[in-house]
């Protein structure tokens, strides 16, 4: 393992709990009892909480660690509604349309918390370059983006080859796809928002709080934690990449999938606007993708993707990425480029690639961001609530999907590496051939 690309200082743990450390400072002892306690204390769990409370519902989220301390302060910041909603699926299908329409609206909404509670984040709509791995990519995704443009309302539009050196300062793909409605946001202080403001509004916010039981039945469960058992009305689960054996049926639908992200030391502003002249959020269409942008304050560069398929230490992954960075960036190798922070978190999959929300033996979730959970998990939670409350003019579209599992799995991942080395020889194969 190289150690010359750590900077001195470095730190294993992500960049954004520089500003945004996950902490128990709201938190308070548990309750004998609630009317909903929700599993997670992420975007999905507190966009629910604060709904609920600010309607005179008493409402109690379980932290097994400290709060925040999962994916929604450990991803990538990007923001977006609807790109990645039923990719490879046929436009022309209704189901997909109703998903697409409803992403949309996520969005929308996002932004709306955002203004409504204050919540100080970088939230910024740059817009997003997706750019095409191959020249068959990039035809893809110009037939995606008429359908984007009428249901989503993504403001897309496609940018060839011999143009992208507008959107970035890089060779490594064959042109890509700007969507202006899309942007980027500090994804710790966004979180600190959301739980300031459902602590505001009057939910009970309980930390280092691990679930091992749901028993009972709607209006009457019993919640045994490791600090005691709490009694509810109703219970959602909003673990997503954690979720654990006390809600068997969603943890065997959902797939923690590690994701690995370094920051680069401090480049300067301007060196960052060079290789970002748009200062847009990036992603790909390859199947093992990476994603990178600007740091909110434009003087360093984040960049994540999977490094691995099982379980590292951020210290090995952190040389691979570095890499994919170099990859892309050819004018950063050579310069002893520095990585100062490098960190880890699950992302929850779905066996589908769709986000969900329902209710099983009588147990509320929402789960499966599938990588864009700051817009939708945020947007299923705050559903969930609207369910609980009676308020929901209509079902969801993500919640008349049945959600799938496969035979013999009960929430180990074991399938990754062999499922990850075919995507890679797949990616590998597809380059090749585009010369």
């Amino acid at each position: 393992m190289s150690t010359d690309i750590f900077a001195d200082g470095f730190k294993a743990e992500p960049y954004w709990w520089d500003a945004a450390k996950p902490a128990a400072t709201l938190a308070s002892p548990l309750p004998e009892a609630t009317d909903v306690a929700i599993i997670g204390s992420g975007y999905a769990g507190l966009s629910a909480a604060l709904e609920l409370a600010r309607h005179g519902t008493a409402v109690t989220v379980l932290e097994a660690e400290n709060l925040g301390w999962g994916a929604s302060s450990r991803n990538g910041g990007m923001v977006s509604g609807g790109v990645n909603v039923g990719k490879g699926r046929a436009m022309n299908d209704d189901a997909t349309r109703a998903m697409l329409a409803e992403a949309s609206q996520a969005y929308a909404h996002l932004e709306g918390i955002v203004a409504r509670e204050k919540i100080e984040c970088f939230y910024q709509r740059v817009g997003r370059f997706v750019g095409a791995h191959t020249p068959g990519a990039f035809e893809a995704q110009s037939r995606r983006v008429e359908a984007l443009n009428r249901i989503a309302e993504s403001e897309a539009y496609m940018v060839p080859r011999e143009r992208q050196h507008e959107e970035i300062a890089s060779d490594f793909y064959y042109g890509g796809m700007v969507v202006q409605r899309a942007g980027g946001v500090h994804p710790a202080l966004l979180h600190k928002g959301l739980l300031e403001a459902a602590y505001r509004a009057g939910a009970t916010l309980c930390a280092g709080t691990r679930v091992g039981k749901v028993e009972g039945a709607p209006g009457a469960f019993r919640v045994q934690t490791s600090q005691g058992e709490v009694r509810a009305k109703e219970v959602v689960v909003a673990s997503n990449g954690y979720t654990g054996d006390a809600t068997p049926w969603q943890q065997r639908r959902v797939i923690p999938i590690a994701s690995f992200i370094i920051a680069t030391e401090e480049l300067g502003a301007e060196t960052v606007r060079a290789l970002f002249p748009k200062l847009r959020m990036i992603s790909e269409t390859k199947r093992v993708l990476c994603y990178y942008r600007p740091s909110p304050d434009g003087k360093r560069i984040i960049f994540g993707g999977r490094a691995r398929f099982r379980q590292a230490t951020p210290q090995e992954s952190a040389p691979t990425l570095h890499r994919f960075l170099c990859d892309r960036f050819p004018q950063l190798d050579g310069r002893g480029l520095k990585i100062t922070h490098a960190w880890t978190g699950n992302v929850a999959f779905t066996f589908d690639k769709l986000p969900h929300m329902g209710r099983q033996d009588g147990l509320h979730y929402a789960l499966g961001c599938n990588g864009s959970g700051v817009v939708m998990m945020t947007h299923l939670g705050h559903r969930t609530a609207l369910n609980i409350l009676g308020h929901a003019n209509s079902p969801s579209a993500y919640e008349a999907l049945p959600m799938p599992t496969v035979p013999l799995y009960g929430g180990n991942p074991w399938f990754l590496p062999i499922v990850g080395g075919y995507y890679k020889m797949r990616d590998w194969i597809d380059r090749r051939r585009a010369g």
